[in-house]
């Protein structure tokens, strides 16, 4: 069919001509879209602000030769507002549609969709600490694409753990035989955050030290961009946002 509705995440936009923007958006079944919102920059435009990085809409598009049509837009989740006004829930959303970008350039689930619009709901809503929930969403999207770290076992020789050290290039936590020299090492509670943030357990992550959330948050940045081959942008501008 030339013409097809789907929910989506908008990631990202580039302007286009004089009133047009080109929209990348993460869909629930069809994937990664790239589509032109035509007249979306021109004060008149009906959905101009509903197809904004951050926000969840259910659109109709028409498919193109190369890029896709976007048609309509009915808001379903206005998150960008009110991320947009706390630096930390800014840079932690654009942390996460870049990795949502760059984890789904070739296949998506709709798990994945799920994953990043319950991240950027909690993140508007302030349910917990911004980097925690890009810390969770970063663990939880990595192990959709098949990538999920071993945070009890051995990543390399899979003895029984959990373990003190952590090696991003052999898949997680390690044990000392196997770790390589100058590996990062984990404090129990450290691990205990990693294991709580990958369950969702946020009573756990909640109370944690801020000790143990900074290290936390360096491991997972480590990981996450050794095994996306390339380093998300947006994480150097969170620094220590405790």
């Amino acid at each position: 069919m030339p013409t097809y509705r789907d929910e989506v995440v908008i990631l990202r936009t580039h302007k286009l001509g004089e009133a047009d923007r080109i929209v990348t958006m993460l869909s629930r079944r069809h994937g990664k879209l790239r589509g032109v919102a035509k007249g979306v920059r021109r004060t008149s435009s009906k959905f101009g602000a509903r197809l904004e990085p951050f926000m969840v809409a259910d659109v109709q598009m028409y498919k193109g030769r190369s890029l896709d049509i976007v048609q309509q837009a009915e808001s379903l989740g206005s998150y960008g507002a009110d991320i947009a006004t706390d630096y930390d829930r800014y840079t932690s959303a654009s942390a996460m549609v870049e990795a949502a970008d760059r984890l789904n350039e070739a296949e998506t689930t709709p798990q994945q969709y799920l994953l990043l619009v319950g991240g950027l709901r909690a993140l508007a809503r302030g349910d917990h600490d911004s980097r925690a929930v890009l810390d969770s969403y970063l663990l939880r999207a990595m192990a959709l694409s098949g990538w999920a770290p071993s945070l009890l076992a051995c990543a390399r020789c899979g003895v029984d753990g959990p373990h003190a050290g952590f090696a991003a290039p052999l898949g997680g936590s390690v044990c000392d035989s196997c770790a390589p020299v100058g590996s990062p090492r984990i404090a129990g509670e450290t691990g205990d955050r990693l294991r709580a943030l990958m369950a969702g357990e946020w009573d756990i992550v909640d109370a944690g030290s801020p000790h143990s959330a900074a290290s936390a948050s360096g491991l997972i940045a480590a990981y996450a961009q050794w095994h996306l081959e390339r380093g998300i942008r947006s994480l150097g501008a969170i620094g220590s946002m405790r």
